[in-house]
This record gives structure tokens, C-alpha cells and sequence, in this order.
């Protein structure tokens, strides 16, 4: 009686079984589409925007000790130039012989043009005094670049060595739990509680990992540049925090810039 009863139930349960991937594909894509269309409906009432409205009226402002503004700063494609400058950055300086991101070049134009303390805004906490400016103005030179495609120079030779030190600061492993930032960031198609890890080791996965930041993070309500995204991968890794514009920082920054050649800027972005 039992062999019979298996036998007729036996094609029911093999579509079952059959099914049963489908159904996880289905869930998998469900959630994901549900997250994307969580941000769009988000992206409207932007509180970036805020931050971006910001930072262009500093950008303008007489400030610091030396009664100017930042008009006349050059952040690679000369004086004033705004549009399209974040988009090859990082990129070698000639006047610090430095590779600088965006925020470190930001904080150098405040001390030559301004007249600021460039070690004393380093030292200070995101979100506070002058640091937050910094976001801020981050936020406001980086919209100028929406949609336009990161083409990262890699002329000059220390351009190439960030890119190569950055390369191995990624896939270096350490800390308590040896981890890496390869561990969530070098594999297709993983997340973490339902949030998708984009893959920062090539495209597309670099357009929306490198390219979207600085973003307005809604758990917290802060507007986040990409000095703090890096600073939280490192306490996350449960290593200690990394000084403002160091190298390391810098360095991830041109590893993962040159991967992003091609995709478009999407900043000011929209993060759980």
C-alpha cells in the first residue's frame, strides 16, 4: 500500500523538486527588484540634494583666514574646471608630486587658496566643522560629472603604482577574521542580508560600486563620502581606521577607479 501510494505521488514531487530553483531564481530576483525599486522611489526626495546645494555655495563663498574662494582651484583639469574632474580622479598633481582623490584635493585648495589647516581638518571626524564642508563640496563637484564615464589618466608612473598598490591593498588579507575587501567585492551575483555586492573588480560591477559615491546613506541620515565608505570597509575588515588622504585610501580609490573606465558617474546616490 505505501509502495503505491509513493509511486502515485511520485510525479508530484519531482515537478516540485524541479520547480524549486525556479522558485528560489524567482525569490532571488524579487528581492533584488523589490531593493532597486526601493531606491528609485527614494531618488526623487534625495536629501543629497541638500549637501549638493551646499557645497556649491561654498564653493563659492570667501572663507578661512585668507578671505577666498575656491573658484580659482584646480582639481586636474585646470583652474575653476568643475565638470568632468571627478570622473579622473584620482590622478597625479603636480604641485603636491602627489596621486590625490577628490576629497584630499579638496582639502589642498583649502589650505593654498583659503589659508586652512590642512592637518587639522585631516584630523577632524566626518560630519563635523570643516570635514562636513568637505563632504559637502565632494557632493556638489561630483553631480557636476552625472553620467558622464570615468576615464581614470594612468600616464604618469605613480599613477600606475596607486593603481598597482591599491590592487594589492584589495586582495590583501588580515585582521582577526583574515579578511580582504575581495572577500564581499571580486564574485558575481553575492549579497549580504539581501543587499547586492557589486563585484569592484571589473565592470558593470564597478559602475555601481566605485561610481556611486558620494551617496546619502538612509540608516543612518548621513551623507557619505568615499574617504568614510573605505574608513567603514576597514572597521569592517576589523582593521583600524586609515588616515584622511592617506595612500591606502588614495590607492583602493585608483584601483577601483581605472576598473570603473567606461561606466557612468550616478552620484549623488541614494544607500540603505
Amino acid at each position: 500500500m505505501k509502495n503505491k501510494i509513493l509511486v502515485a505521488a511520485a510525479p508530484a514531487l519531482l515537478a516540485a523538486w524541479a520547480a524549486t530553483p525556479l522558485l528560489a531564481i524567482a525569490q532571488e530576483k524579487s528581492a533584488a527588484d523589490g531593493i532597486a525599486e526601493y531606491r528609485k522611489m527614494l531618488e526623487d526626495g534625495n536629501p543629497a540634494d541638500l549637501f549638493e546645494a551646499k557645497g556649491e555655495d561654498l564653493w563659492k563663498q570667501k572663507r578661512g583666514p585668507k578671505g577666498a574662494s575656491l573658484e580659482k582651484c584646480d582639481l586636474g583639469k585646470g583652474p575653476g574646471v568643475v565638470k568632468g574632474a571627478f570622473v579622473e580622479l584620482p590622478r597625479y598633481f603636480p604641485d603636491t608630486q602627489r596621486v590625490q582623490d577628490l576629497e584630499s584635493r579638496i582639502v589642498t585648495c583649502m589650505a593654498t587658496l583659503q589659508g586652512f589647516n590642512e592637518a587639522e581638518i585631516a584630523k577632524t571626524s566626518f560630519g563635523r566643522g570643516e570635514m562636513a564642508n568637505v563632504t559637502a563640496l565632494a557632493t556638489w563637484i561630483s553631480a557636476t560629472s552625472k553620467g558622464m564615464k570615468f576615464n581614470l589618466p594612468q600616464a604618469h608612473p605613480e599613477e600606475r603604482r596607486f593603481y598597482e598598490l591599491g590592487k594589492r591593498a584589495f586582495f590583501f588579507r588580515g585582521g582577526p577574521h583574515d579578511f580582504s575587501c575581495a572577500a564581499c567585492h571580486a564574485q558575481d551575483n553575492i549579497r549580504i542580508r539581501l543587499q547586492d555586492l557589486p563585484n569592484l573588480t571589473k565592470n558593470p560591477g564597478d559602475g555601481v560600486g566605485f561610481a556611486a559615491w558620494p551617496a546619502y546613506r538612509v540608516s543612518n541620515g548621513q551623507m557619505w563620502s568615499m574617504q568614510l565608505r573605505l574608513n567603514d570597509c576597514f572597521r569592517q575588515q576589523r582593521f583600524p581606521y586609515p588616515g584622511f588622504g592617506s595612500d591606502v585610501t588614495i590607492a583602493l580609490g585608483s584601483y577601483m577607479g581605472v576598473n570603473a573606465k567606461g561606466a557612468a558617474s550616478a552620484v549623488p546616490t541614494i544607500k540603505r
